[in-house]
């Protein structure tokens, strides 16, 4: 067995924690968020919500009359290309009063509804707080709810003005003019919900980690596919087949007004693609540069879930992925600390498993001396901060010569050289070591100690029960260094090695030692021959 020997409970070490690096991800504007590991509302700063709040309202105002403006430029567009203004007659003047009045009427009672809609969705940024679950969906159905009400004005209209256009004109005509109006109102719905998607983007950031993408309301990629598909193909084609088929008192040659829709088509067809493109391309490419960056062993990236749809779920996928592997190394470094990182990283190779060798090794042993009348006399957040500075110095010297520092005993440490990993001339790295520490030890003053080095036949493995493995080196070249370490303890060098170290070990580290007497160890049976220290201070 290893040695065991009675010391004092002592506090476990409090950690402190470590400093953690800003973190910084591409969002999906290739931009950087400050963000580490998922936002909520309540993370962002007082200064950016109420020019978000503005951003937003002023955009959804700027986007609403301006697709209502395009709207308004396809109904006059059709009509004119279709004839039916040259012969409304003196009933053109009626309409097109009944139709401006409903313009400024559906302004006012549109403005007043879009107000009522975006307070409701985003007034808890003004109020500096996290949006409730309700909140949260009514700012995700926003976009979807503003076209729901541009979409019902532009259908009223289509109806009032096709069944004014009824009474006053002819069929042919009434049918033109509610087509036009209709082919009007997608034009608007659509343009104006692929826009304000993209403008509300930020508060959708913020309150999807309050509700998850893909949550009711929330606008999917297919959704967005076809309002793109009939803003670039489907609504020029439409306007195509009004001026072609519908009954023409005019007999003027259609082919100017075709070739007009035509190149019209391929214009508003190329912009609308674009905004549908960016708004896929631009979060991949974010989440390209992120997992770019995890490939190269960072794990403190994260980008911005600001998509409601299937995007969105991938980007929380992306988040929740790097989570776990920053997780999973913090808890490898945990593991690391506490068993050293050859015994965690042959752990993580070969599994939790009943496994060791017997090998060849060399034992180092350090010990405090007179610990118990240091601990009596000394608070003991005093005496534990001592200990703290001599561990330290152990596990910086022993690391530095390939060495594992296998358990902290009290005041002692064992410390093994060529196990778990195999270590050329072990023997050579445990006497540098215990130098090492001898002399970093006594340039502070604080602790006094005595260290032993022996090397033999040892079983390094892991030991215990599946549920609760310890690695540990167990051997009598282990009782053998506890032992030593008892004798160097009166030694003026406070170092003693075995006869076995000192003649493995390299010839120039050989002639900084001198024998020093054949002691007879308790617990054995044959005296050993000792070796000390010649350069000692």
């Amino acid at each position: 067995m290893g040695p065991t020997k009675p010391t004092e409970r002592i506090p476990p070490e409090s950690v402190p924690p470590e400093d953690v690096p800003a973190e910084s991800a591409p969002t999906g504007d290739g931009q950087t968020d400050p963000d580490p590991v998922g936002r909520g509302l309540g993370d962002l700063l007082p200064a950016t919500r109420l020019p978000l709040v503005l951003r937003t309202s002023i955009g959804l105002a700027v986007i609403g009359v301006s697709a209502s403006v395009c709207g308004a430029a396809v109904v006059t567009l059709v009509l004119l290309l279709s004839g039916a203004p040259t012969t409304a007659g003196r009933h053109g003047l009626v309409l097109a009063i009944v139709a401006g009045s409903y313009v400024i009427l559906s302004a006012v009672a549109g403005t007043v509804w879009a107000m009522w809609l975006q307070r409701r969705a985003v007034h808890w940024l003004v109020l500096r707080r996290t949006p409730t679950l309700t909140e949260a969906h009514h700012a995700l159905r926003l976009p979807a709810d503003l076209t729901a009400v541009t979409g019902t004005l532009w259908a009223v209209g289509c109806v009032l003005l096709a069944g004014l256009a009824a009474v006053l004109v002819p069929a042919w005509e009434a049918v033109d003019f509610g087509l036009a109006v209709a082919l009007g109102g997608l034009a608007t719905t659509a343009i104006g919900f692929l826009l304000g998607e993209r403008l509300v983007r930020p508060v959708h950031a913020a309150v999807l980690h309050v509700i998850p993408p893909g949550s009711a309301g929330s606008a999917t990629v297919r959704a967005r596919l076809v309002l793109t598909w009939l803003v670039a193909s489907g609504l020029p084609l439409l306007a195509v087949l009004l001026v072609l088929a519908l009954p023409r008192l005019n007999s003027a040659e259609p082919t100017g007004s075709l070739i007009f829709l035509s190149g019209l088509g391929l214009v508003v067809g190329a912009a609308a693609t674009v905004v549908f493109a960016r708004s896929v391309t631009a979060p991949l490419r974010a989440m390209r540069l992120a997992l770019d960056q995890v490939t190269l062993g960072r794990t403190d990236v994260r980008v911005s879930v600001d998509d409601s749809s299937e995007i969105g779920l991938l980007q929380r996928s992306v988040n929740d992925m790097v989570l776990g592997l920053r997780e999973q190394e913090r808890l490898r470094d945990l593991f690391g600390r506490h068993v050293g990182t050859d015994v965690a990283a042959n752990a993580l190779e070969h599994g939790a498993q009943l496994a060791g060798d017997v090998r060849v090794a060399t034992a180092l042993f350090v010990d405090v001396v007179d610990s118990t009348a240091l601990a009596y006399r000394l608070p003991p957040e005093e005496f534990v901060a001592k200990l703290n500075r001599f561990f330290a110095a152990v596990v910086d010297a022993v690391g530095a010569h390939g060495g594992l520092v296998n358990k902290f005993q009290g005041d002692a440490a064992l410390c093994v050289f060529g196990a778990p990993n195999p270590l050329p001339d072990a023997e050579t790295a445990a006497l540098a070591a215990a130098r090492e520490i001898r002399d970093a030890v006594r340039r502070t003053g604080e602790l006094d100690l005595g260290i032993g080095v022996a090397s033999g036949r040892v079983f390094a493995g892991r030991l215990g029960a599946r549920e609760r493995l310890e690695y540990t080196v167990i051997g009598d070249a282990v009782n053998e260094a506890a032992r030593l370490t008892e004798k160097a303890k009166q030694v003026r060098s406070r170092i003693l090695a075995s006869d076995a170290v000192v003649s493995r070990c390299a010839p120039e580290e050989r002639a900084g030692w001198t024998p020093y007497r054949s002691l007879r160890l308790r617990g054995r049976r044959e005296r050993t021959e000792t070796w000390t220290d010649l350069t000692h201070p």
